[in-house]
């Protein structure tokens, strides 16, 4: 990572909201902006995958194509979208979280996830390692909040879950840590958005 990178990126408690972004939109801005408020946070990172290990690349834009709907979907001075794992050369969450620690040493970072992805967790590349060595926020999703509330992940750490009206502390505690905010649902999803494209373009 380029010493330009490390003087550029604004503040000390950052948030890494992580994912493909296929394509980006204001559920994921609505998500970092809430991020912004409640955990008191400096910035919000998108870090745009090369590809998630997980999906197919089959109706995948590019990366380019990604970045650059993230771009006009961020919108925000403190909302920063990014290829860092590009320059990273990782592939999986715990991998880059493990590596921007290395190099941030001076930051505080929360990992930022949908209840959607607290109920895929457990299929992650050690997915107790993200875990172990960062905070995690996760915000409610339409149809996975019972879910994710139930599921392996959530009960492997159910001692270590703060209230939320301890979310500002949430950046500082040694982790494991984790916070679940019910904010208000955002029904889009941007798989629903491909749909929408794909089919206006039959």
């Amino acid at each position: 990572m380029s010493q330009d990178h490390q003087i550029s990126f604004p503040g000390r408690r950052i948030g890494l909201l992580g994912g493909s972004f296929n394509p980006a939109h204001k559920g994921h801005r609505y998500i970092s902006i809430e991020a912004l408020k409640r955990l008191k946070l400096d910035a919000v990172w998108w870090l745009v995958s090369p590809q998630n290990p997980l999906k197919s690349v089959e109706g995948m834009d590019t990366l380019s194509e990604r970045l650059k709907s993230a771009q006009q979907a961020a919108t925000h001075p403190r909302i920063w979208v990014s290829d860092l794992e590009c320059e990273l050369g990782t592939r999986f969450s715990a991998d880059t979280i493990a590596l921007l620690q290395h190099r941030f040493p001076y930051r505080q970072f929360v990992w930022l996830i949908g209840a959607d992805n607290l109920v895929q967790m457990p299929a992650w590349q050690s997915w107790h390692k993200i875990f172990d060595s960062i905070p995690v926020a996760v915000f409610a999703r339409p149809n996975y909040c019972h879910a994710a509330l139930a599921g392996l992940a959530a009960r492997r750490y159910r001692k270590a879950r703060l209230r939320e009206r301890s979310a500002s502390l949430l950046a500082a505690t040694v982790p494991p840590a984790w916070v679940f905010f019910q904010t208000p649902l955002q029904p889009i999803s941007s798989t629903a958005i491909r749909f929408l494209r794909d089919k206006g373009k039959s």
